[in-house]
């Protein structure tokens, strides 16, 4: 079984959980088996097309997934996981009107 973390930002919809250990020979198995125990996570982690949500980053030992097979990514017994929401910046407003050198 591969150790799937959940970002805090899901976790209420995971029942509170950091993390759990699921069976799956690929990312998008572990994915889709987290998907199946706790559908409100799901929900938020793919689109209706079935198709993993854009804002959302999957890691295998560090490694961003999209620069190996994505969710073609093969995992083994050690292997960790971690789910991460993209990040998006906005403008500080405090920052609006001052020259920044």
């Amino acid at each position: 079984m591969s150790r799937v973390w959940i970002p805090h930002v899901l976790r209420a919809a995971a029942g509170g959980i950091k993390q759990l250990e699921l069976e799956g020979e690929t990312v998008g198995e572990l994915v889709r088996a987290l998907a199946d125990a706790h559908p409100s996570v799901g929900a938020q982690l793919f689109t209706e097309a079935g198709e993993l949500n854009r804002f959302v980053n999957v890691y295998v030992n560090g490694q961003d997934v999209r620069y190996l097979d994505g969710l073609d990514t093969p995992v083994s017994a050690h292997d960790e996981v971690r789910l991460l929401p993209a990040m998006a910046g906005g403008r500080d407003e405090g920052m609006r009107d001052r020259d920044v050198r």
